[in-house]
């Protein structure tokens, strides 16, 4: 799930690139484990900054539309280039990996129950 232009323009400009761990929700559904990555992707060569998130989650149906709702709980890595596809599948399978591992730890497992992603119906947030 890519977050658009203008949403990745209002993130704070001071964040590292790489890949992070944390929680996410689609609309007012359950909460997921996922694993975000800020920055360049070079290996595609792209000449915008995006903010991409991997659901660690199979979903039966697409959510185009919704919104999607983070939290960043911590970093795994820097925004590298790869020498291959499969290289960087390689890459990103392990960042699945460590997110799980990262997020099933009492202290992340936590904050899965915040009540930031269960917002009153309505609620305006950030202009979204």
């Amino acid at each position: 799930a890519n977050f658009s232009e203008q949403v990745v323009e209002s993130f704070p400009s001071d964040i590292s690139t790489g890949i992070y761990y944390g929680w996410a929700c689609v609309g007012n559904g359950d909460v997921h484990k996922m694993v975000l990555s800020i920055g360049w992707n070079p290996f595609y060569k792209n000449i915008k900054k995006s903010v991409e998130t991997h659901i660690i989650h199979t979903f039966k149906d697409d959510f185009y539309g919704e919104i999607l709702s983070i939290v960043i709980i911590g970093y795994i890595r820097p925004e590298k280039n790869f020498d291959s596809l499969e290289a960087l599948i390689s890459a990103i399978q392990g960042d699945i990996e460590e997110a799980k591992r990262q997020l099933d730890l009492p202290e992340n497992l936590k904050l899965k129950e915040v009540n930031f992603f269960h917002l009153p119906e309505g609620k305006i947030v950030n202009n979204h």
